[in-house]
């Protein structure tokens, strides 16, 4: 039996109406072979991860251009914990300086790629966490 594809969230939260990255992203996982679920503008964090949830997602790539960062990124982390869905991994990207990174690293995101980060590095990235997250529950 075949494994499905890996299931991605990409998604835009908040004021945030800048979803180019987003839709490229979402195009170089889809090309990788990845199922992708784009959520479109202005989510809530509770809407992405209830999308997480419905759709048996490996991972949610959130993407924030307006420096909303440090409160959005810890309100989906908030979530994924409360919806007892801590073991997806979660990932984003933007506009966020070095010294931001660290510390959203430190409350559970566990990678982010800042403009120009390699298509490769991000799905390479993706393949190999969500990959070690589908062993771990499926």
């Amino acid at each position: 039996m075949r494994a499905r594809p890996l299931r991605i969230i990409v998604a835009k939260a908040g004021l945030d109406g800048h979803d180019r990255g987003a839709k490229v992203i979402a195009r170089a996982l889809r090309d990788a072979g990845m199922e992708v679920i784009y959520t479109g503008l202005f989510q809530t964090p509770e809407q992405i991860v209830q999308t997480a949830i419905q759709e048996d997602a490996d991972g949610i790539g959130l993407s924030i251009l307006s420096g909303a960062h440090m409160t959005l990124f810890p309100l989906v982390v908030e979530q994924l914990k409360a919806q007892d869905a801590g073991d997806v991994v979660f990932f984003g990207g933007g506009t966020i300086p070095p010294e931001d990174v660290a510390e959203l690293k430190r409350l559970g995101v566990r990678e982010i790629f800042t403009p120009g980060a390699p298509l490769q590095e991000i799905v390479d990235f993706i393949e190999r966490e969500c990959g070690k997250h589908r062993e771990l529950v499926g």
